[in-house]
């Protein structure tokens, strides 16, 4: 019989470690000397990021929300979710996608679950989001959230879910949160949703960093 297939907390040995920047905005980069099998050790740059939270939120005709935002390290418009940092100290993740659906796309939702937890990227950073599936989803009340920056101009879609699933395997999506919410949210939904787990479902990945001005204070 083989082994469970579960990801499991575990940790080498850290023998020195320094902030070698900090932002005071989002991220700092920390620098640890990790011990390595074999008696060695070796240097990890680590950049420590407070998370986020994504939502698909889906109509009663099977449309995924889509807004576009530029996103400028990667000097792309991208296709994607509503989500947000989680970079307020103490704010339940729940709360942070209900005030992200509200602000991005003035949109409200009544029932909602987990769709998928992920690290974006763990071989360079700390980085866990948590993606929930937003249903029963309706016109916000109370006046709409005005953005700022790249969020002062950010069309919004509603795409049928087969249509958003072909465009992910067509390459023509590429925001993990986008990429990874629609494709699960299909197999949940060919399974009748029966695999989603409760929107406070426990989530241990999710870190305490709350960002570099955080960090800072």
């Amino acid at each position: 019989m083989h082994q469970e297939i579960t990801d499991a907390p575990a940790s080498y040995d850290v023998t020195d470690s320094e902030v070698i920047y900090r932002s005071g905005r989002v991220i700092d980069v920390r620098r640890d000397v990790v011990a390595m099998p074999g008696g060695t050790s070796a240097p990890r740059d680590v950049v420590e990021h407070p998370g986020a939270v994504g939502i698909i939120a889906l109509d009663d005709r099977e449309r995924v929300l889509l807004l576009r935002q530029y996103r400028h390290p990667v000097r792309q418009l991208l296709w994607e979710p509503p989500a947000g940092l989680l970079d307020e100290p103490g704010e339940d993740p729940l709360d942070a996608a209900k005030r992200e659906l509200f602000e991005e796309a003035h949109v409200r939702a009544d029932r909602w679950d987990v769709l998928v937890d992920a690290f974006t990227s763990p071989g360079m950073t700390s980085e866990a989001v948590r993606v929930y599936l937003a249903r029963d989803v309706g016109p916000a009340d109370g006046p709409r959230h005005e953005g700022e920056h790249e969020e002062a101009d950010m069309p919004v879609e509603w795409v049928p879910l087969d249509d958003a699933v072909a465009l992910a395997l067509a390459g023509k999506l590429h925001n993990p949160m986008a990429v990874m919410g629609v494709l699960a949210t299909a197999a949940a939904a060919r399974s009748g949703w029966s695999g989603l787990r409760p929107a406070d479902a426990p989530w241990p990945q999710m870190g305490d960093y709350r960002g570099s001005r955080a960090a800072s204070a």
